[in-house]
């Protein structure tokens, strides 16, 4: 298997797990609310004049972007990078649990597209 294969490979799982996080934000934003948001962090947010709702509408749109740009290869890059900033956010307020085992796994996957080798032509 080829490494141009791998990669194919790499960005439509990331792209598959983004996409699906993401649009579900839109069909139950309460949950992701109630279920994933800290209390203290909805707090935080109402000091700016967001909402938690706001706040699960843009992931959703971020999540979605990610997933787009990863099928296209549009901004691959920046939006790994923007990724790994979004989940380790994530691992440090959630805390400790399934969830942070399986975002660490998605840090690495897109580490990986990250530091990927440029093609040379």
């Amino acid at each position: 298997m080829s490494s141009l294969q791998s990669l194919l490979f790499l960005r439509i799982g990331l792209a598959a797990v983004f996409l699906w996080f993401g649009v579900d934000k839109f069909i139950h934003p309460s949950y992701w609310l109630n279920a994933w948001v800290p209390q203290w962090f909805v707090g935080f947010l109402e000091r700016f004049s967001v909402s938690g709702l706001q706040f699960i509408y843009l992931n959703g749109v971020f999540e979605v972007l990610v997933g787009v740009s990863l099928l296209s290869g549009f901004l691959m890059r920046f939006f790994s990078f923007l990724s790994v900033l979004f989940l380790s956010a994530v691992l440090f307020t959630v805390g400790f649990s399934e969830v942070t085992i399986r975002d660490a796994g998605l840090i690495g996957g897109f580490l990986s597209l990250l530091f990927w080798p440029k093609r040379r032509f």
